[in-house]
């Protein structure tokens, strides 16, 4: 690895550091605090911010979790213990599965039942094809580690529906539901009305610190507290946490079509140069892979001379593939990516395949 360094000037990644100082996010929060305000009390951050994502999500109620991985583990845990069942339904791919050290099993006891082909979005087929009883079924949308993809409106709730009739619950891994929104054009509550419970995350698409949010019916999200609770995360002072997710809930969240409309773009002009392949084609969501005619660690090092060289970050990881010659990275459009024009990418791209070639 080169022994040069230099700060992230320009960035691709969404969670680049330029627009993620501690300065400016507290400059932002700052614009809405209230000093007349208890920080943890009814109109608190927290509270309000509970308020309102029930409210876009047509549930009755919302709860504050300080990760994503104790929400979507407390919804499970509680679906199987009112169905007595111990098994859920997800993608090979899924976040519960790839990124959390199997939790689910490890702390409480459930099993997961590994649903469809990893490299392609889950079916009907599929969860018909299971033939065991199922506390849940989970659906993350959209599907990040395939490039973002979504299943048809009509598909899904065929989907949903089927789960339904074994008397299996539904689950939305939402982490990223306002990009969803931009591809099925519909309310957040018609999607989120689809499942029993909804998690979404407050730090991804609202680029907030931390933090998520659980949305059911209230007699599960009291449940839901308790078990938060029994897990530590019932922690008092996350109002800052609240506070960042409320500055992008006004601010970002409205942005997303504009960011898909980027998104597409960059795509169209990545493969109308043919140096490497944008999937899916055209994009569904802001959020798309790079497929490269290289191998990662030579990518790596390109991506780590880059940044070096010119304070440009193209990526926050690159991915491995089946062949050993080729790699990906994801783009996902936010503020960041909106400082690079289409061609700038492609060019960029280039950049990278020619100095891989050379490693």
């Amino acid at each position: 690895m080169s022994g040069i360094s230099s700060p992230v000037r320009r960035s691709l990644f969404l969670h680049a550091p330029i627009r993620r100082t501690p300065r400016l996010m507290l400059e932002r929060m700052l614009a809405l605090v209230d000093d007349d305000t208890p920080p943890d009390g009814p109109d608190g951050p927290v509270a309000v911010l509970e308020r309102r994502l029930a409210g876009l999500l047509g549930k009755d109620s919302a709860l504050f979790f300080p990760s994503g991985t104790m929400a979507q583990q407390v919804a499970l845990r509680l679906h199987a213990d009112r169905r007595g069942r111990r098994a859920f339904a997800a993608h090979p791919q899924s976040h519960l599965e790839v990124w959390e050290e199997q939790g689910y099993n490890a702390v409480h006891g459930l099993w997961l039942r590994r649903t469809g082909d990893p490299h392609e979005l889950l079916t009907a087929r599929d969860l018909a094809a299971i033939g065991e009883p199922l506390a849940a079924a989970v659906w993350e949308l959209p599907q990040r580690d395939l490039g973002g993809l979504l299943p048809g409106w009509d598909d899904l709730r065929e989907q949903i529906a089927l789960v339904r009739t074994t008397g299996a619950a539904a689950h939305l891994d939402g982490a990223r539901i306002w990009e969803a929104q931009t591809y099925y054009q519909r309310p957040l509550d018609e999607i989120a009305a689809l499942f029993d419970t909804v998690y979404v995350s407050l730090y991804k698409s609202l680029q907030g610190v931390r933090g998520a949010v659980l949305a059911s019916d209230a007699a599960t999200i009291d449940a839901a507290r308790v078990w938060r609770q029994r897990l530590g995360g019932g922690i008092r002072d996350a109002w800052p946490l609240a506070l960042a997710a409320l500055t992008g809930l006004d601010t970002l969240a409205e942005r997303m079509p504009a960011y898909r409309e980027h998104a597409i773009a960059i795509a169209a002009a990545i493969n109308a140069d043919g140096a490497a392949r944008a999937h899916p084609d055209p994009p569904q969501t802001p959020l798309f892979h790079v497929h490269l005619p290289a191998p990662r660690r030579a990518v790596e090092q390109a991506g780590a001379d880059i940044l070096a060289e010119h304070g440009l970050q193209l990526w926050g990881r690159v991915r491995t593939n089946p062949d050993p010659a080729r790699s990906s990275f994801e783009i996902s459009v936010g503020d960041n990516a909106m400082d690079f024009t289409p061609e700038e990418v492609a060019t960029l791209i280039h950049e990278v395949l020619d100095r891989a070639a050379h490693l």
